[in-house]
């Protein structure tokens, strides 16, 4: 089990898979989370709101200085074939109140925004159901990759609520505004193969972790520092004003050249062999 955790890739960087399930009607998450070189930290929790501060708390210490550099990539995927992240315990969303609510979707939202603005790149492997609050979390990843017997959607239209962890913004910036209203409107879900014409999720692909994983590996021939700096850079392209984007581009694009992977990138181009980038 311990390789479903944790991936050396061949250039010697770590993966980070966060093995995250939320199954539709039954009140328990596993969290699974692997480090670097030491046994996996496995966390079984009965309420999702636990769940999600639990994912909170572990994508906020990525940015804690001892968070370990060789780590390349994150990977999130579920526990098993049935379901990524099926959606939300709806008996216990029942007895939610306004405020209630309010701190849910505020917590949600802490959560995606973390994994759409760590500096690392943020792999999600769809095998199965992503409804909901699934689906949400997928579309704040980098990459989504899907099992061909994945479900994608925005379902809660059917609850008479709406998505509250930032469905309606990402999902129209992903697929654009004409199929974000479609998905939320209607509350029908996709397979994957139109979640793939539609361009929510990146490419179809049994088993679903093994293109994750591959896509670990290339990023692991990058520079963490390039990664990172195009990363911020790309999270302005649908905010902002055009011109001030262009221009922080412009100083991410100078600013690396004051690094050694910069000067180590170029060199190794010159001299015709693979660059050994160090992330400094």
């Amino acid at each position: 089990m311990r390789e479903h955790l944790l991936v050396r890739t061949r250039r010697g960087a770590y993966v980070a898979l966060v093995v995250l399930t939320l199954i539709w009607g039954l009140n328990w998450i596993a969290l699974k989370f692997a480090l670097a070189r030491a046994d996996p930290v496995i966390l079984n929790v009965h309420r999702t709101w636990i769940a999600v501060i639990v994912l909170f708390a572990i994508l906020l210490w990525q940015r804690r200085p001892f968070w370990p550099t060789s780590w390349i990539a994150i990977v999130v995927t579920g526990a098993g074939e049935k379901s990524f992240v099926a959606g939300a315990d709806i008996k216990y969303m029942s007895g939610l109140g306004a405020e209630e609510a309010l701190a849910w979707g505020e917590l949600g939202h802490h959560s995606a925004q973390l994994l759409e603005t760590m500096p690392k790149p943020t792999i999600a492997a769809i095998n199965g159901f992503a409804l909901g609050g699934g689906c949400e979390l997928a579309l704040a990843c980098d990459f989504r990759y899907a099992a061909s017997t994945a479900k994608l959607g925005q379902p809660e239209i059917n609850l008479g609520i709406i998505p509250g962890w930032g469905g309606t913004q990402r999902l129209a910036r992903v697929c654009g505004l004409g199929v974000a209203k479609d998905l939320i409107l209607t509350g029908r879900l996709v397979d994957a193969d139109e979640a793939l014409r539609l361009g929510l999720v990146n490419a179809v692909h049994d088993p679903v972790l093994q293109r994750a994983r591959e896509t670990a590996e290339l990023l692991a021939s990058k520079s963490p520092l390039a990664l990172a700096a195009a990363k911020r850079a790309l999270g302005h392209v649908l905010q902002g004003d055009h011109v001030d984007n262009l221009e922080r581009e412009a100083r991410e694009f100078g600013d690396l050249f004051a690094t050694a992977d910069a000067k180590e990138g170029l060199t190794a181009f010159a001299e015709k062999r693979e660059p050994r980038f160090t992330g400094r």
